[in-house]
């Protein structure tokens, strides 16, 4: 544990309080900011940011980097983090850049596939398929 972590802000209650509300789904720096701006809660991005990365390295959030134009995703697990839950891999639209995130057994069993068949581990984190999303077909 960090020594940031260590201290229990009532900030960081707040983004843990929000984050618990919001299992499974994937928000970004901005999108936190913005939750808080809209409940009119001040809470610098600043702050934002540094708890965000304290709540990763406590595995209370993962963390999703999908390319280097993309901002990173932030998901809350919890006290438990994705070692043996389902794996998380991400569609990225080439044309409006949206980001669809899949969660699923088929993607398990494929994750297994590379580990038995080919000796590769994949990191579900950094996992993305590039394509075109339905809306721009």
């Amino acid at each position: 544990m960090n020594s940031v972590s260590k201290y229990k802000t009532k900030q960081r209650e707040r983004i843990i309080e929000y984050l618990s509300t919001v299992p499974g789904v994937h928000v970004t720096a901005g999108d936190v900011t913005a939750h808080f701006r809209e409940q009119g809660t001040e809470i610098g991005q600043s702050t934002i940011y540094r708890q965000l990365e304290s709540l990763v390295d406590d595995g209370i959030i993962n963390k999703y980097t999908i390319d280097k134009n993309s901002p990173a995703c932030f998901e809350y697990v919890g006290t438990e983090n994705h070692e043996g839950h389902t794996a998380c891999f991400h569609c990225k639209c080439e044309k409006c850049g949206r980001l669809i995130h899949l969660h699923g057994e088929q993607l398990d069993s494929f994750r297994t596939f590379l580990s038995e068949q080919h000796g590769f581990q994949l990191d579900p984190k950094r996992t993305v398929f590039y394509g075109l999303c339905e809306e721009c077909r």
